[in-house]
């Protein structure tokens, strides 16, 4: 089983984007969080982060062709992309949509997601922990229905 951890712009400037937003965790230390966790879990890992939505949505169409389920945090493009929507709808997988701060509490702007409505589920609010959430139950998905 592979899972593929996709992240989105602005992501890697975790630790000094925003503290008082995001916290003071690093992405490398949310890479290093989901690597022990898929360990235990006995899956396979991919964990990468772009700023470029096009590398996004390539890194989506080949998660389509290797990947048991996708988990994303697409920064910004969250808010904007229909091509990121188009893309995870293209895939015949299960989709995991993270964010680290509550986008429901936060400006307007970020209380539409175009990812939402073509993931199975979406995890916000808890900081980094929740990537290790949406790894757990999205393995559970994927063990309970094979």
């Amino acid at each position: 089983m592979i899972i593929d951890v996709l992240n989105g712009p602005n992501l890697n400037l975790l630790g000094t984007r925003q503290p008082e937003v995001y916290g003071t965790t690093t992405l490398s230390d949310i890479k290093r969080l989901c690597t022990d966790k898929a360990e235990a879990l006995g899956v396979d890992l991919r964990f990468s982060q772009t700023n470029h939505e096009g590398a996004l949505v390539d890194q989506i169409h080949a998660a389509g062709q290797t990947a048991s389920g996708i988990v994303i945090n697409a920064g910004a493009y969250t808010h904007t992309s229909v091509a990121l929507h188009d893309a995870l709808a293209s895939v015949a997988l299960p989709v995991f949509e993270v964010h680290l701060s509550n986008i429901h509490a936060r400006e307007p702007f970020r209380h539409r997601s175009y990812i939402s409505p073509v993931a199975t589920g979406l995890i916000c609010g808890f900081g980094p922990i929740g990537y290790v959430y949406a790894l757990d139950a999205l393995v559970e998905m994927l063990r309970s229905t094979s």
